[in-house]
């Protein structure tokens, strides 16, 4: 059943858009990821303009993000104050993002930028994310060769502005989640993700967050992110598809809820291995098209050389 979407401009299958939105759902409820690494590069693929995907993405992760955070609630395992001061500062790092976003769309650079971005992070990141999971299974397998437990001292621990984090059982500076939380507040907005496959690894190996609570307080913050930068990206750019988004949010609050029952099945290092290969597959695909079609890039005037 094709449909309509009117900013967007074009038309598109109706069941492909709930069935992509579910797919996304089900990764944000397994990896505690807002899905917008994969879902906004897919929209790209099916022919939504850049500017509006990137947009109307950010609507949809408020849904399938709320829709999981209310599983890991009903856990217990969400960090409410380390979710706070996360929040604090994406929304000053959402705010800056849209700023960069209306003028690069103003220039003309919007698909340029966000697909250099999605390259670079994605590929880094998932490529970090890979070989940590495979060492971690080796060790798991052979547990005498695993390095001894050790105690997340570093140099977070010796920043001032401390602040005591009961449930993740810390006792640290609110500056680097702060910062952690800035840096995902710009990539929501200009790359149209929740930034959840940053945070995660940024919560467990920079402010030594227990894996549990991970998930949970990265969706808690992304919730409240990308709904800020839906209304910001609305107001200012115009590029929210309010019949996209409603199509993407229906799939994705029920494929959150099956995602949250598949992840407490899997293991820590199983999940980290999966989402890396998701995103190292995305990032595979967006560098293939940048090299595979520059014309759709980069565009030549007509009145002659």
């Amino acid at each position: 059943m094709q449909i309509y979407l009117p900013i967007a401009e074009v038309s598109v299958n109706a069941f492909l858009l709930l069935g992509l939105g579910g797919l996304v759902g089900i990764l944000s409820g397994m990896f505690g990821v807002g899905g917008g690494f994969l879902m906004t590069p897919l929209l790209f693929f099916i022919g939504i303009p850049p500017a509006v995907a990137v947009a109307t993405e950010a609507n949809q992760i408020v849904a399938s993000s709320f829709s999981g955070v209310l599983a890991h609630f009903r856990r217990k395992t969400v960090d409410i104050k380390m979710g706070l001061v996360l929040l604090a500062g994406g929304l000053v790092g959402s705010a800056i993002g849209v700023q960069v976003f209306k003028i690069l769309r103003e220039m003309g650079q919007v698909e340029l930028l966000v697909t250099l971005c999605y390259v670079i992070f994605l590929g880094v990141v998932g490529g970090l994310m890979f070989i940590e999971s495979l060492n971690a299974i080796r060790r798991s397998k052979n547990p005498a060769t695993a390095p001894k437990p050790r105690k997340h001292h570093n140099w977070v621990h010796g920043l001032p502005f401390k602040m005591r984090f009961r449930q993740s059982q810390l006792y640290i500076s609110a500056i680097p989640p702060f910062i952690i939380g800035m840096a995902v507040g710009v990539l929501a907005a200009i790359m149209g993700v929740g930034g959840g496959f940053i945070m995660v690894p940024a919560m467990i190996y920079i402010l030594g967050m227990p894996t549990k609570v991970v998930v949970g307080t990265s969706l808690f913050q992304i919730i409240f992110v990308t709904a800020f930068t839906t209304m910001m990206h609305a107001v200012q750019n115009q590029t929210v598809d309010a019949v996209l988004a409603v199509l993407l949010l229906l799939g994705g609050v029920v494929g959150a809820q099956i995602g949250a029952r598949l992840g407490v099945r899997l293991k820590a290092e199983q999940l980290r291995i999966l989402l890396a290969i998701l995103v190292l597959a995305v990032c595979g695909k967006l560098a293939f098209d940048l090299i595979a079609t520059p014309s759709e890039l980069y565009s030549l005037g007509t009145g002659g050389h």
